[in-house]
């Protein structure tokens, strides 16, 4: 490859590895091999040598400057700095690839760092007294704590300070970051050290608990490699524009202005872009961000995105099946779903869908009805036919979709209770002496958690007034900032500072009222365990119980079994061809595992000398093919047990089998699991429950059955906080706090707040149009 280089005037003669050229009357060429030319100074007609180039001046005449070379190169470099890029890649935009990755974070865009708070919580504390919490709990291996001790002891004799004093009142930089004139290494780098080099998972995961998850310090979370994120298009460079919403991004790539030949090159590329955008906005997406994590996203928002590319494939005679794709979206957005469900119908293809929502059902040409319960109760098809005709059923759908049954539970009906609530109007005051907000109407107080300067992603730093002892739920459009709010913002803080786990949370001023609680329980959709070993029993507390049953039966002690021998986990009880999962694995390659029953077992996890140890005519395996239901019955006399069950068929989980894989669990089910299990437990009368859209994958009277539970916790003085869509909930609400108007960069604001009838009135209110 040969490149012309165009030559200023005034310039005579060039070096180019290492020869030199005369410019008169020439142009110069440079291969592959040759990538830089330099001027060099020249020899005057006299033969000797200038000090300097020779240049010409406006006047024409000759004269010497100082001397200076010009570097000239097909590299993207900068001969200042020293700054180069190689070719530009499509991979070099990646930060899956190597070649585009942060070499900092290797593309994760986040680090575990060292919390210097965590390391020494307390200055009022000496170093004598344990100031640093992670060698004062050294105490698992004799002689740790001796041993810092000495060196602590050693480093206060070569600084000068008392290991008596007040660690606020010492050089924390020495002792958290040591010091190389003391050979002392640092509470930090010790720690940091150590966490690289240890082998041992235990010595690793006490070390993280003085850790937070933050920002890459280089990449600052855009995951890239400083060269990528250089490149900028439209002064934007790529992890500006990921940061976009759908419906920002569509409006960049129509507005971006572009020269006439790279608008050439680029017009396809944009129109495709443009094409899947659309997409996106059609199933009611335009507020997700490209740089969305997909371990965050909804298991609705997950098939809306794989429904948005087979619209693009334009195939028909295709059956589609969607489960509950309706997760997640605001009654506002769902006619935009709708709309896409019927164009996959009408391009001649045939759409089956599992939905609770009305929505949806009324809009469907064909419904069909399974039950009349759950569990052993259902299974049978109970309804088919249309929208009109289901309105007249004597099913239980039918009865709630017409009217004759009603969702919506109200604890306090009138104005009665500590709650805020009717149409009044609420004045709200700052109480100095107290950090929290108070309310007063009619004589009534109530104590609230206030956040202040919220501004965590869309968040336009908002305050909001959160009521304690009530029934509040957080509403608005998809998007528009109500997990930001309640679980990275209040959520993170209250996990941190009531049970010390290590997060970050979100960008805010200050929280004001936690003061009025003395316990938090988050209940979100996150899988309750990862593998098929795990399931409702195991979690809820439920299978060390009944295992203690089977041991002490009279043939189970006449064999000397214990505990162990009915557990699933270890050796002895379980099945040794599958390890006690029932199933064997079988790996698929460039395909998923597939998992099949195992031979020896039949599935039922034990060996034939466990299975033969029976309570009341049934073995353990049998136990755990029981449905909750069939539990309840079954063990209604021993008091530990029956509470346990009793709880999970509240919740609506009558028909679940307690042994079911929870890798086999939808995530409302996973959620109602975990809330089954708190509820067990005793409440303080000032617990803050977080609920994330708890009515996921619920029927209309399994609905009715939560909030009932949820009402029940109200009544006791706790508090209960909820994010969710469903208009039957919201409408129970005590008090309501809107989020929006719109999702993305159009929301993130407090768009209203107060009790379902003040939201009803509200014009601004998107929810308060929707409201029954």
């Amino acid at each position: 490859m040969e490149t012309a280089l165009k030559i200023g005037k005034g310039i005579l003669e060039v070096s180019a590895i290492g020869k030199s050229a005369s410019l008169r009357g020439a142009s110069l060429r440079a291969t592959k091999q040759s990538r830089d030319i330099t001027e060099k100074p020249i020899l005057n007609k006299s033969g000797g040598s200038n000090s300097g180039l020779l240049r010409r001046p406006q006047n024409g005449t000759p004269r010497n400057d100082k001397s200076k070379d010009f570097i000239f190169s097909e590299l993207f470099a900068c001969a200042k700095c020293g700054f180069s890029l190689s070719e530009i890649e499509p991979r070099l935009f990646s930060f899956n690839s190597p070649f585009g990755a942060c070499p900092e974070c290797q593309g994760l865009g986040s680090k575990l760092e060292i919390d210097p708070n965590l390391v020494m919580p307390n200055p009022r504390l000496t170093l004598a007294e344990g100031a640093i919490r992670p060698w004062a709990n050294a105490s698992h291996r004799v002689g740790r704590q001796g041993y810092y001790s000495w060196i602590l002891s050693k480093l206060a004799d070569q600084a000068g300070f008392s290991l008596n004093a007040p660690v606020g009142k010492l050089p924390k930089e020495v002792i958290i970051y040591g010091a190389k004139e003391y050979k002392f290494e640092g509470g930090i780098n010790n720690l940091e050290r150590r966490w690289k080099e240890t082998d041992s998972e235990f010595a690793r995961a006490e070390i993280e608990k003085y850790m937070l998850v933050r920002k890459c310090p280089l990449c600052r979370g855009g995951r890239l490699k400083q060269e990528a994120l250089a490149i900028k298009l439209d002064n934007h460079n790529i992890v500006e524009v990921s940061a976009m919403s759908v419906g920002d991004l569509k409006n960049y790539f129509q507005n971006l202005k572009l020269s006439k030949n790279r608008e050439e090159i680029a017009r396809s590329i944009i129109k495709e872009i443009l094409k899947r955008l659309q997409f996106l906005i059609d199933v009611g997406l335009e507020y997700l961000t490209l740089e969305r994590n997909s371990t965050t996203l909804s298991g609705g928002e997950a098939q809306r995105i794989r429904l948005a590319t087979q619209i693009g494939s334009g195939l028909s005679g295709v059956i589609y099946i969607l489960d509950e794709p309706s997760i997640g979206l605001h009654p506002r957005d769902m006619g935009k779903l709708i709309a896409t469900l019927k164009e996959l119908r009408d391009l001649g293809n045939s759409v089956i869908v599992v939905e609770h929502d009305e929505q949806t059902m009324k809009e469907a040409d064909w419904i069909i009805d399974i039950g009349p319960g759950a569990g052993t109760h259902g299974g049978k098809v109970i309804f088919e036919g249309t929208w009109d005709k289901l309105l007249k059923s004597d099913t239980l759908t039918g009865e709630y979709l017409s009217g004759r049954k009603k969702v919506a539970v109200r604890l306090f009906p009138s104005d009665e209770g500590k709650c805020p609530k009717g149409d009044g109007e609420l004045k709200f005051s700052l109480n100095t002496s107290s950090p929290n907000l108070s309310s007063t109407k009619e004589g009534r107080n109530t104590d609230f958690l206030q956040i202040l300067g919220a501004t965590e992603h869309n968040l336009k730093n908002i305050n909001v007034k959160i009521p304690l002892g009530c029934f509040a739920a957080v509403t608005g459009v998809s998007g528009s900032g109500k997990s930001t709010l309640v679980n990275d913002i209040l959520g993170s803080t209250l996990a941190r500072d009531f049970h010390g786990a290590h997060t970050e949370p979100g960008a805010h001023k200050l929280i004001k009222g936690t003061g009025n609680l003395d316990k938090v329980i988050l209940i979100d959709q996150s899988p309750i365990g990862r593998t098929p070993r795990s399931n409702p029993a195991t979690y809820t507390g439920l299978f060390t119980p009944i295992r203690a049953i089977f041991a002490s039966t009279q043939e189970a002690r006449v064999r000397g079994y214990n505990l162990g021998r009915f557990s699933f986990n270890v050796k002895g009880g379980r099945c040794e061809a599958c390890e006690g999962e029932g199933l064997k694995k079988i790996e698929m390659f460039f395909l998923p595992d597939v998992y099949v029953e195992c031979e020896e077992c039949k599935g039922k996890r034990y060996n034939q000398e466990a299975l033969q140890i029976e309570y009341k005519g049934k073995n353990i395996s049998d136990v755990l093919e029981m449905s909750v239901e069939e539990a309840y019955e079954f063990f209604q006399t021993i008091p530990m047990l029956e509470n346990k069950l009793k709880t999970l068929k509240e919740v609506g989980l009558n028909y679940m089998k307690i042994g079911q894989p929870s890798t086999t669990l939808s995530g409302g089910e996973a959620q109602r699991i975990k809330l089954a299990t708190e509820l067990a437990r005793r409440d303080t009368g000032r617990t803050l429950y977080i609920l994330d859209e708890p009515t996921t994958g619920l029927h209309f009277d399994d609905i009715k059955k939560l909030l009932n539970v949820l009402h029940q916790l109200v009544a006791r003085g706790n508090s209960v906080l909820i994010i969710e869509h469903n208009m039957d909930v919201i409408s129970s609400a005590d008090w309501i706090i809107d989020l929006g108007p719109e999702g993305g960069q159009k929301g993130g604001y407090l768009v209203a707040e107060g009790t379902p009838a003040q939201i009803k009135k509200n014009k601004k209110s998107y929810t308060g149009r929707y409201l029954k």
